[in-house]
């Protein structure tokens, strides 16, 4: 096969000119075995030059590293019968072979998509936090084998990145020795369970979590989950979030409560003077009811879907400032990849001591409302209230 040639001929010029980036194995033929696709990056292990393969399967990665000479006859082999597209990609070119269903192959050259090299360090295999166990299996997440469920491997993977996120906050995070958590719009709990298994059982945490939903049919699931995975300090609550009286909370969170819940969530965060408050701000409804049929001068706002995406900015936007104005320190991020979902926005609180200029973000709030035209944002008026 000539282009299976040409292709090793690519690879070997790149790691000649040491502008080797990636190789990445695409279009599965068959897809019983699980195998979405393959990564293959450069490495050096004991001053020697290996190429890793991470192999993705639907519940789970595995990686394999082999010599250069190792790697053309494993790509040989898995072009021949598990893959219909690989690509090389360089700081040259792109290069790719694409195999059709009779077997011709397509070889096809483009503009380098990278301008950097990525390190060659050996990167340990990614720490899962969430250890399996009886929660998971009772939530769905797991079969009786405590092997995860190939449709509930997106939510395995945001348990686990929900855990990292956390991890980090609560180190940075001045907090007493026994913590009390509150979980606003909890649901079927996966998340509340993950903690509390990561916090207490894990971590040795002294930490009572509290999750409040309005659906009673999810409440008592929860509730008895809890008592069969005698989780002694995890309850469920039956209520909305306006009804909640929060007297007590170190930790409130409040992922992808909906519409202006989230600011019902972030009032009782800032009432009770939380010292770190997680929410996942989710469908932005207020201003944009408030505004519709509202003739606005930006052209951005002309089109629908940048009318949405910047409604929900400003919206955030305004969120974050009014934290900002309660002494918290704050931060908006990413919380999973926007291939799960696009409402993946995390805004975080982290109550400081620094005095604030109170006036100056007063200022900055009023410039944002005038600008968009806005007469209200829901959470300033529950605090004046």
């Amino acid at each position: 096969m000539k282009e299976l040639n040409a292709f090793f001929e690519a690879l070997d010029n790149s790691l000649a000119k040491n502008n080797f980036v990636k190789i990445t194995l695409s279009k599965p033929s068959k897809k019983s075995d699980g195998l979405r696709n393959i990564y293959i990056r450069l490495i050096t292990i004991k001053n020697q030059q290996q190429l890793s393969f991470t192999y993705r399967y639907k519940t789970n990665d595995q990686v394999k590293n082999y010599s250069i000479d190792d790697t053309k006859t494993i790509l040989k082999e898995l072009l021949t019968n598990s893959f219909k597209i690989a690509t090389l990609f360089t700081l040259e070119e792109d290069y790719s072979l694409r195999i059709s269903k009779k077997g011709k192959v397509t070889a096809i050259k483009t503009n380098p998509s990278f301008t950097n090299k990525p390190p060659e360090e050996h990167d340990q295999p990614k720490k899962k936090r969430a250890k399996l166990g009886k929660y998971l299996n009772l939530l769905g997440i797991t079969d009786t084998n405590e092997v995860v469920i190939p449709k509930m491997a997106d939510k395995f993977r945001q348990i686990n990145k929900y855990l990292e996120i956390i991890e980090n906050l609560i180190k940075s995070t001045d907090l007493p020795k026994a913590i009390t958590i509150v979980d606003m719009g909890s649901g079927k709990g996966y998340l509340t369970f993950a903690l509390y298994d990561y916090l207490v059982n894990q971590k040795k945490i002294e930490a009572t979590i509290t999750g409040i939903e309005q659906r009673k049919e999810l409440v008592d699931f929860c509730n008895k989950t809890a008592i069969d995975c005698e989780f002694e300090n995890l309850n469920f609550e039956c209520k909305s979030i306006q009804e909640y009286k929060a007297k007590k909370v170190d930790i409130l969170i409040a992922l992808h409560a909906c519409d202006t819940a989230t600011d019902d969530a972030l009032s009782k965060a800032i009432t009770a003077n939380a010292n770190l408050i997680i929410t996942a701000p989710c469908c932005h409804k207020q201003i944009r009811q408030q505004l519709k049929g509202a003739t606005q001068e930006s052209p951005i706002l002309k089109y629908g879907i940048f009318k949405e995406r910047q409604y929900e900015m400003v919206t955030d936007t305004i969120r974050a400032l009014i934290l900002e104005k309660h002494q918290y320190n704050t931060k908006v991020f990413e919380f999973i990849s926007n291939e799960h979902t696009r409402k993946n926005v995390m805004l975080v609180g982290q109550k400081s001591s620094k005095k604030v200029n109170e006036k100056s973000i007063s200022e900055k709030i009023e410039a944002l409302k005038k600008e968009y035209r806005i007469d209200n944002h829901y959470l300033e008026g529950i605090i004046k209230a």
